[in-house]
């Protein structure tokens, strides 16, 4: 495997950042999981405007154009063979002191990982999720606000602790209001009726690409689509409730907190968007070759 690094391709074995990176002392950095489907690498512009916002969030000066960024990661895919996979972009705030300072941090570091993920089995994309509401309470807008994906996923890393404990692979996290925010990695969706509804990010989650795409294509299938505050009680009592990320695509959940969602199984509705957004992914995006 290649591993980009700082404008070069390297052997994974030779990979290596700094001890002193406060990527790696503190979690001082952004990242984006993308995915490729069919030799192209899918909403690569969104994910690397999320990147440039996130970064810009934390005062973080990317040494490369947006487009130099893109161009980056078609060269990692295209090292690697990828045309089927998962991309994992990453930028450290680069080599620094002990101290907590930033600003002596030199040079950031760009890093480009083309390669493959399963998060979930794919027997769960038939059967669906169990999932267990968390003690873990989503960071707060005013600490590290979940809309900057950043490398301190401890908090999200907390709860996933939690569910695997509990004996499931996902959780729902709450905010310090209560309210629903998102999963451990990834967005909450459930339908009532002909109506999609996930959580403002202002509760607590990402601005998710997977999510946006998902709230795109409903409408256009005869879905409405519309943000809400949602309680606990919302998804226990749910039509069908649905989880959206990059690496998880679509997949549906059909117990929480040991109560039954809907039917059960994964619901029609679920299971129309998920071959709409199959589809969707498969002649969308920018092109590998």
């Amino acid at each position: 495997m290649k591993i980009y690094m700082n404008g070069k391709l390297v052997d994974k074995a030779k990979a290596h950042v700094s001890v002193f990176d406060h990527g790696l002392l503190y979690g001082d950095g952004v990242f984006e999981g993308i995915r490729a489907y069919n030799g192209r690498v899918f909403m690569l512009d969104e994910h690397v405007d999320r990147l440039y916002r996130s970064a810009q969030a934390i005062s973080l000066s990317i040494p490369m154009t947006k487009k130099e960024m893109a161009r980056a990661v078609i060269i990692a895919c295209k090292a690697n063979k990828v045309a089927d996979g998962y991309i994992r972009l990453v930028v450290t705030r680069g080599v620094g002191t002990l101290g907590l300072n930033p600003y002596t941090c030199e040079t950031p570091q760009v890093i480009i990982i083309a390669g493959g993920i399963q998060l979930y089995p794919a027997k769960l994309y038939e059967t669906g999720l169990s999932v267990v509401t968390v003690g873990t309470v989503r960071n707060p807008t005013e600490a590290t606000n979940p809309r900057i994906k950043s490398l301190n996923y401890l908090n999200n890393i907390l709860a996933k602790i939690e569910a695997i404990n509990a004996g499931v692979m996902e959780c729902v996290m709450l905010n310090p209001q209560g309210y629903v925010a998102e999963a451990s990695g990834d967005n909450i969706f459930i339908v009532r009726g002909d109506t999609l509804i996930t959580p403002p990010p202002w509760c607590g989650s990402l601005e998710g690409i997977t999510r946006a795409v998902v709230m795109k294509l409903a409408p256009e299938h005869g879905y409405k689509v519309k943000e809400d505050v949602l309680a606990r009680y919302d998804l226990y009592t749910a039509d069908e409730m649905f989880l959206t990320g990059s690496a998880a695509e679509i997949i549906s959940v059909v117990n929480m907190d040991r109560r039954v969602i809907g039917s059960g199984k994964p619901g029609p509705v679920t299971k129309e968007l998920s071959r709409h957004f199959r589809a969707f992914a498969r002649i969308s995006g920018t092109p590998i070759k």
